[in-house]
């Protein structure tokens, strides 16, 4: 009797999924302008604006033309239209544009247009900001997310934008404290403003100029309300920063930067702020301060009052290799070893121009927290510089 075969199993091919590999493009740069300005400033500086090989380039900078941090800012000096060649070229070059902004005999007036044009006009969510705000005061940023949302712009890049652009906006002068109250003005208004001369290596007008240098003004805040010790490190952010005794300066300021300035930059990374003094834990403070600095998912190291335990705990900071940024105060001058590694400055001494500008700093400590979230392992810092197989991690017993 013959004996039937079974039939062999039917093989079902299924069709990739496009959907899910379809990259999502971005509609911004992922550097602020003024970041991927100092590509093209080093190209002036080292190759008098003529094309240069890119591995000179990089050469002269001290940086390995391979590492994240050179890809990302060719990439976005590209974005921005100031250079040209990508971070596989062999040679990088100035645009027309790009020439414009960085030159040393360039009039200023076109110095700021040019920057204006790379840094908001051709961005078409920036310069839709820009057009929808200019000429009033800077709404808070769920305001200008609802405005995105009009330009096409990601929910989940939304935020990042808003910093994006009021950084810019900054750097371009086009922030002006009026009244008591931060206002966007327009380009025209800048240029009209600017002296008809040319100038070597000119910037664009400082944001801060307006403030009164020397005024010793203190704002009393209240303090923050107790935040417990919570075991998810993941969602901490641990803020070190000189504490000081009730109602000292240091204290002072310590309570408005943590609860004006960095619980709102951090917010919408779903993070706690913590302080060693508002630890509910039982147990050896110091310890506690050690496990934090160690294991929080980011740490945000103060170095205003130039306070010992702080620069000692950032040390310990710095050796994990994990997120960090770092605030001072701009009175204070930080030590050689970590002034060339990217501090955000704050003038905190007169409330009258510090107030208005809460949002612009907010959102300049928001935009080194997503960089220093996303880019965890590049450790920025000297211990990651001259030891880049350096790393310290910490074992519970």
């Amino acid at each position: 009797m013959a004996t039937k075969k079974s039939a062999k199993p039917e093989t079902k091919v299924t069709a990739p999924n496009k959907t899910s590999r379809t990259r999502k493009e971005r509609k911004f740069p992922a550097l602020t302008f003024e970041e991927a300005l100092k590509l093209a400033q080093a190209i002036q500086e080292h190759a008098s604006g003529q094309r240069v090989r890119r591995l000179t380039l990089f050469e002269k900078l001290n940086q390995s033309p391979d590492s994240t941090d050179a890809r990302r800012l060719i990439t976005a000096s590209g974005q921005y239209g100031l250079t040209t060649g990508g971070y596989q070229a062999d040679f990088l070059q100035l645009t027309p544009e790009g020439t414009d902004a960085t030159g040393d005999d360039v009039a200023v007036a076109a110095k700021l247009q040019a920057r204006f044009n790379l840094g908001i006009a051709n961005h078409a969510p920036f310069n839709f900001l820009y057009t929808k705000l200019k000429g009033g005061k800077m709404p808070a940023k769920e305001v200008m997310a609802d405005h995105l949302t009009e330009a096409n712009v990601e929910d989940d890049e939304k935020f990042e934008c808003i910093d994006t652009f009021i950084l810019n906006a900054k750097f371009l002068g086009l922030l002006r404290t009026i009244a008591g109250i931060e206002r966007l003005v327009s380009i025209e208004q800048v240029i009209e403003e600017a002296p008809n001369s040319t100038a070597r290596r000119a910037e664009a007008p400082s944001p801060g100029s307006n403030q009164a240098a020397g005024s010793t003004g203190a704002v009393t805040i209240p303090p923050s309300e107790v935040a417990d010790g919570a075991d998810d490190f993941s969602k901490i952010c641990f803020y070190i920063t000189p504490i000081g005794e009730n109602n000292s300066d240091e204290r002072q300021h310590a309570d408005f930067m943590m609860e004006y300035i960095i619980k709102p930059a951090v917010k919408e990374f779903g993070l706690t702020v913590i302080r060693a003094d508002q630890m509910g834990k039982p147990g050896m403070i110091g310890k506690q301060v050690i496990e934090h600095i160690l294991k929080a998912r980011l740490v945000v190291a103060d170095l205003s009052f130039h306070n010992p335990n702080v620069f000692y705990e950032l040390c310990l900071r710095h050796a994990t290799r994990l997120p960090t940024v770092q605030v001072k105060r701009e009175i204070d001058r930080i030590p050689f070893d970590l002034n060339q590694y990217r501090t955000i400055s704050i003038e905190t001494r007169n409330p009258y121009t510090l107030l208005p500008k809460i949002q612009t700093h907010t959102a300049e400590v928001a935009n080194q927290v997503r960089r220093a979230l996303q880019d965890s392992e590049s450790g920025d810092n000297p211990i990651s510089l001259y030891y880049p197989s350096a790393k310290l991690n910490w074992e519970d017993k």
